[in-house]
C-alpha cells in the first residue's frame, strides 16, 4: 500500500509546459508516473512529447505524448485524473488550487515557492470546504517509490519499503530516502516549511498509522512555530507505530529566519531543543544528525524484529 498516492493515481500538471513543469513532468515519467495531461489554458488542444524511458525498470523508450487541457476539470473529464501538480508562479498559484479545488480533484500537491501567506490561507481553506487535500505549498511534493511521483523528489536514490516518511525540509528528505534506501519506503511526504501548509505532520501519522504496510515512522521537523511540538502530542495519545525524528535548526540564532519562510524562533518557542523534548516525551527517538537519526531507525527496527521474533 501507499498513503496519499499509489501506481493508480493519475495526475495532471499545472503548468506543465514551463521551463520547471517539463522537467519535473519529464522525471515523473521517467520514475513511471502516469502523468495524464497538463493544464495551460492559453495551449489547450496541444500535446507535448516527453523522450523518456518510461519506468525504472528502463523498459520502453519511444516518447510518451501528453496532452494540454484548457482547464483541471476539462482534464480530470478526459482522463479521470485525480491528482494536479502545480508549477505554476507564486501570482497564479491561488487561482490554480481554487481551479483544482472546484473541479474536485482529490489532491492538489503545490511545489510553487514564495506565494504570498494570504493567499495560501485562502486556498487552503478553500480546498478544505471542496474536499480537496492539499500539500505545500513550497514543498517537494511525494512518492511512492516503485509506484508513482507527485512533484520534484529524485525517484532514483531509494527503493519501495515499510518506512513512512514525512519532512517540512525537502533537502533532509532527500538525505534520509539515501540513507536508508537499503530499508525502503511505502511513501515519503515533503509537506513544506511556510507558516501555512495544507497537510501536515499530523495528518500523515495518522496515514502512516492506519496502513499496514507501514512498520515505522521517520518525521522530520525544524525550528519555528509548533508543528512539531503538537505532533508530539498526537503520537502519544494515538500512535502505536515506533516513531523515529530529527529537528534542524539547533544551531540557528534567535530571531532569525532562516531558510524556510515558518523557519522562525521567537524566545524558547520553536526551538529545536523545546521540540526534541516534546517529542522524547513523547516516545519518539530523535537523532542529533541525518546521520544520527537513520541509526536510530535501524537500532529501532532491529530491536523490534528481535522483540517479535522475526
Amino acid at each position: 500500500m501507499a498513503v496519499f498516492l499509489s501506481k493508480e493515481s493519475k495526475i495532471l500538471v499545472q503548468g506543465m509546459t514551463g521551463g520547471e513543469g517539463m522537467k519535473h513532468t519529464r522525471r515523473m515519467l521517467a520514475a513511471g508516473t502516469d502523468v495524464v495531461g497538463g493544464v495551460n489554458p492559453r495551449k489547450a488542444g496541444r500535446s507535448v512529447d516527453f523522450d523518456v524511458l518510461r519506468g525504472l525498470d528502463g523498459r520502453g523508450g519511444t516518447p510518451v505524448t501528453v496532452p494540454v487541457f484548457g482547464s483541471v476539470r476539462e482534464g480530470m473529464a478526459a482522463t479521470g485524473a485525480d491528482v494536479t501538480v502545480v508549477f505554476v508562479p507564486p501570482a497564479f498559484a491561488k487561482a490554480a488550487v481554487l481551479e483544482a479545488a472546484d473541479a474536485g480533484i482529490a489532491l492538489a500537491v503545490v511545489i510553487t515557492e514564495g506565494i504570498p501567506v494570504h493567499d495560501a490561507v485562502a486556498f487552503h481553506a478553500y480546498a478544505a470546504a471542496k474536499g480537496t487535500r492539499v500539500i505545500g505549498p513550497n514543498c517537494p511534493g511525494l512518492i511512492s517509490p516503485g509506484q508513482s511521483n507527485a512533484g520534484i523528489i529524485p525517484a532514483d536514490i531509494t527503493k519501495p519499503g515499510r518506512l513512512g516518511l514525512v519532512s517540512k525540509s525537502g533537502t533532509l528528505t532527500y538525505q534520509l530516502m539515501y540513507e536508508l534506501r537499503d530499508i525502503g519506503f511505502s511513501t515519503c511526504v515533503g509537506i513544506g516549511g511556510d507558516p501555512v501548509v495544507g497537510t501536515t505532520h499530523i495528518d500523515c501519522l495518522a496515514a502512516f498509522q492506519d496502513d499496514p504496510d507501514t512498520d515505522l515512522v521517520v518525521l522530520i521537523g525544524e525550528i519555528g512555530g509548533d508543528a512539531e511540538e503538537r505532533a508530539a502530542a498526537y503520537i502519544r495519545d494515538h500512535v502505536t507505530k515506533p516513531v523515529v525524528g530529527y529537528i534542524a535548526g539547533f544551531t540557528a540564532p534567535e530571531g532569525k529566519t532562516m531558510g524556510h519562510a515558518g523557519a522562525i524562533v521567537s524566545g524558547s518557542s520553536g526551538t529545536a531543543q523545546a521540540k526534541k523534548a516534546a517529542l522524547e516525551a513523547a516516545g519518539v527517538l530523535v537523532g542529533g544528525t541525518p546521520t544520527e537519526t537513520a541509526r536510530l531507525v535501524l537500532a529501532r527496527l532491529e530491536a523490534e524484529r528481535v522483540a517479535t521474533g522475526g
